[in-house]
């Protein structure tokens, strides 16, 4: 299966970034990795026609199985730089059409950005954007300067175990969905 990891940060030092990353090392031989990220895309303007890059994004989306999204939390809801990027994928492309899409998240706060996720998926049921979201288990990881060892790998045991069960509930729907 083709996945676009999707990093919804514009941080230069992100936690959600590292966190797609450890995933594709973790799952690399279980599925086709793409990473693609919203940092350097122009914020979005109505009126005005897609830039080449929103327009390559949404290529990259169109062109994959299913997004895996990693959404940092800013004010109690996805960061500017995602929401923007998703405006523009919403009103001119329109890549997440049917498109299955499965939502991670973490923070330095215990609670590990979960309100990001409730606001993600209220956002990708909006007109324009028909997506498949996943709603099993949720995957938010807490504490994530404490998460990563020094070459970005996940240290936790318990961590990478239920990270492993997530991805085999993501599978399970992908199969259901997809039948």
């Amino acid at each position: 299966m083709k996945v676009l990891a999707l990093s919804g940060s514009n941080a230069d030092n992100s936690f959600n970034e590292k966190l797609l990353k450890a995933i594709i090392k973790d799952l690399g031989d279980k599925y086709d990795f793409d990473f693609a990220t919203v940092k350097g895309l122009p914020m979005y303007k109505e009126g005005v026609d897609a830039p080449a890059s929103v327009l390559a994004l949404g290529k990259k989306i169109a062109d994959t199985d299913m997004v895996l999204i990693a959404s940092p939390e800013q004010q109690h809801s996805v960061s500017s730089a995602l929401k923007s990027a998703l405006e523009w994928l919403s009103s001119s492309v329109h890549p997440f059409h049917d498109k299955p899409v499965v939502i991670v998240s973490t923070s330095p706060m215990p609670q590990g950005a979960s309100r990001s996720q409730t606001r993600l998926k209220s956002i990708l049921g909006a007109p324009g954007f028909s997506a498949h979201v996943f709603a099993g288990d949720e995957f938010m990881m807490g504490l994530a300067p404490k998460q990563f060892d020094d070459k970005g790998d996940l240290t936790d045991a318990g961590t990478l175990k239920f990270l492993n069960h997530f991805f085999d509930e993501v599978d399970d729907w992908y199969a259901q969905l997809t039948k």
